[in-house]
């Protein structure tokens, strides 16, 4: 970890995939080990305040147990 690009940031708790993909495209592979994944079908220009709250909100509402069973 020390070796990353983003070495003393704290690793994102929520990654938001915009246009509908399905795939993270290695795209902080080490940093989103433990982090939730939101899909939604709106292309990133078109995201806004109300898309992002709504990635919150079904964030709020998951059971988070950071690789336990």
């Amino acid at each position: 970890a020390a070796e990353l690009f983003t070495t003393g940031e704290q690793d994102p708790d929520l990654l938001i995939r915009t246009s509908g993909e399905q795939r993270i495209s290695n795209f902080l592979l080490w940093q989103i080990s433990y982090a939730e994944l939101v899909v939604t079908d709106r292309l990133w220009p078109d995201f806004g305040e109300p898309e992002f709250c709504a990635a919150l909100e079904e964030f709020a509402g998951r059971n988070r147990r950071f690789g336990k069973v």
